[in-house]
Parts: C-alpha cells; sequence; structure tokens
C-alpha cells in the first residue's frame, strides 16, 4: 500500500475527504519526524514506538573489491511494534 492508497482507504472508512485525509498524515508524519529529530520519539500505545538509534562507527568491505572502508557512526530511524499489533498479525497467519 502506497501513501495514495493509505489515504484513500482512510477518507473511505472515516468519511472524510481525501484532502483532509493528506493533511492529517501529511501532519502525522512530520510530527513524528520532528520527535525522532530532538531524540524524543512517539509512543502509540498498542501500535508501537517511533524511535532513534544510535549505530557506532565501523570497519566494513567493499563487496567487489575486498577493500576495508571506515563506516561512520549515525543516527537511524528505529520503529518498535507494540504487543497488539504483533499479536494481531501472529494470529492472522
Amino acid at each position: 500500500m502506497n501513501k495514495g492508497e493509505l489515504i484513500e482507504a482512510v477518507a473511505s472508512e472515516t468519511e472524510m475527504t481525501k484532502a483532509d485525509c493528506e493533511r492529517y498524515l501529511n501532519c502525522f508524519v512530520e510530527t513524528v519526524s520532528k520527535n525522532m529529530k530532538k531524540d524524543d520519539g512517539v509512543k502509540l500505545v498498542g501500535f508501537g514506538t517511533f524511535k532513534t538509534s544510535k549505530r557506532k562507527a565501523r570497519i566494513g568491505r567493499n563487496p567487489q573489491t575486498g577493500e576495508e572502508i571506515k563506516i561512520p557512526a549515525r543516527t537511524v530511524p528505529v520503529f518498535s511494534p507494540g504487543k497488539e499489533l504483533k499479536e494481531s498479525i501472529w494470529k492472522s497467519r
């Protein structure tokens, strides 16, 4: 499902306009992004947690040449699914 399909699904479920749904979705994404940049993260009980994680600098290898390369430390976004989300997926399989 892409963003357009998500907006369409939410609009049909909530009987809102697609334009309103798109504004709400964009606002949600911006808010989550801002909080993750501040290292606050966002917890949605039952769904999951959006947060950041720090990766240490490390040595990797170029797969074509085998040459060692330095991979710098960085902060990456992480999503941890909540218990209810995990259980709903497990039950559906």
